[in-house]
């Protein structure tokens, strides 16, 4: 049988990289500003609308699968004009390239579309973004349901993973590597998510995708939500680097875009749907410290 399309939008970046790997059951095509390597790489500008079209009648998807974004939300304040363009507008291009060709579109959003001032969301809770990220984000969300109501939206607390190269987001390689040099990383005691590893979000995508009905906002993370500051002391132990090089920060940072405090997304939706049950932290942290060792053995 003849394999459906499926097109990975911002295949560069790490959650790219492990869906690219995790979609053995389609013909994936990888698309990026810059085109990644192989045959079925090429390169797309999501904010010009002339460049997603050219793309889409290269792979001609049954699924495109937006994670290109500006994801820095230091950056995304400091230059909003940017960020305007890639969330929002290259998310606008992307849908309306899908509802022309009848693909379905999955997009990565945040939990930054909420404030964070109390312990829990559900999909169903109004948006309430404190950054110009957040904000991006949860405009995104909008114009994509209203011209794809069959949409597919992953809304992430903070996603984990190590990349296979340099250039990207993942906070991993960072993270490792300041250690790995004993230098010490400070992080917020204050700040909360449930984290999902890459390889578990790629396995809950393509499970959605493959669920009857399944259409809409999800939030994907784990169980309960952890600190990051503790976050951090636990992968560095997994690691085996000394945990008292992981230093608490106890006050937001001056200068910096407003973060919320609490970003714990309730995943009962997701739990309903997908065969995968939904990880602890504990879960997450050796899913994205295995993947590693996996993929560089």
């Amino acid at each position: 049988m003849t394999k459906a399309r499926l097109l990975i939008i911002g295949a560069n970046g790490f959650l790219g990289q492990h869906l690219s790997k995790a979609g053995f059951c389609f013909e994936v095509f990888e698309a990026d500003l810059a085109a990644p390597r192989g045959e079925r790489g090429f390169a797309m500008d999501v904010t010009s609308s002339a460049s997603v079209d050219v793309g889409f009648k290269h792979a001609r998807p049954n699924v495109a699968v937006l994670l290109a974004a500006v994801s820095d939300i230091d950056q995304c304040e400091q230059h909003p004009e940017i960020a305007e363009a890639v969330n929002v507008c290259g998310a606008a291009h992307v849908a309306e390239a899908c509802a022309r060709s009848g693909a379905r579109m999955v997009f990565t959003s945040s939990a930054a579309v909420f404030d964070g001032t109390r312990h829990g969301y559900t999909e169903s809770d109004a948006a309430t973004p404190l950054s110009v990220y957040g904000r991006t984000k949860a405009r995104a969300e909008e114009l994509i349901l209203a011209k794809l109501p069959n949409a597919l939206i992953l809304r992430l607390a903070l996603a984990i993973g190590f990349a296979e190269g340099s250039g990207t987001n993942a906070m991993l390689n960072r993270f490792a590597a300041k250690l790995g040099a004993g230098e010490c990383v400070w992080l917020p005691d204050f700040e909360y998510r449930n984290p999902i590893d890459a390889g578990t979000l790629s396995t809950l995508l393509l499970e959605l995708l493959g669920a009857a009905r399944a259409a809409g906002i999800f939030h994907v993370g784990a169980r309960e939500a952890i600190s990051r500051f503790e976050l951090g002391v636990k992968l560095a132990q997994r690691m085996g680097f000394s945990p008292q090089l992981v230093q608490a920060q106890t006050e937001p940072l001056p200068g910096r875009a407003p973060r919320g405090l609490d970003h714990y997304l309730l995943t009962r939706k997701l739990g309903e749907v997908c065969r995968t049950p939904v990880p602890s932290c504990d879960d997450v942290i050796e899913r994205a410290l295995h993947a590693t060792t996996q993929s560089n053995s």
